[in-house]
């Protein structure tokens, strides 16, 4: 079927949710989705699952999102902003990769990587992507069930 000349085509049907509330990160994945999946309730049952149902080994690293603090040379800033920071297990040892040290950080075993993501929890307004191999995320096994 020919369009008469000068038409625009029609544009596309884009499924786009707009922000309510803090809702954004389930608005986000909805969007990428292009369908809503995702509701304030599954997102919360995601968030409250304990670190200790993580299979730390099938997991080939974590992302987290934390708030940072800003400095001019020794000067503290009473200012925050968000800075991403990689955990990866090398060789059986889990470490810190933060672009901000001057070295890769020693976390240890999964006790240790553990107790690091407890903390960077703790402070609050952090969120931890996990980085898994396609077959990983499709069988869910980077997650205990208990």
């Amino acid at each position: 079927m020919s369009q008469a000349p000068g038409a625009q085509p029609s544009p596309p049907s884009v499924y786009h949710e707009r922000q309510r509330l803090e809702l954004c990160a389930v608005h986000a994945l909805n969007n990428v989705l292009q369908q809503q999946l995702f509701s304030q309730e599954a997102a919360d049952e995601i968030c409250k699952r304990p670190l200790s149902q993580l299979v730390l080994p099938r997991v080939l690293g974590l992302i987290l999102n934390l708030p940072s603090p800003v400095s001019l040379g020794l000067l503290s800033l009473p200012l925050r902003r968000r800075h991403w920071v990689a955990l990866r297990q090398v060789d059986g040892v889990y470490y810190n990769l933060d672009s901000k040290l001057r070295a890769p950080e020693v976390l240890g075993n999964e006790d240790g990587v553990r107790a690091f993501l407890a903390a960077a929890l703790a402070q609050g307004l952090c969120e931890v992507l996990l980085v898994v191999t396609k077959e990983v995320e499709e069988k869910g096994s980077w997650l205990r069930a208990d």
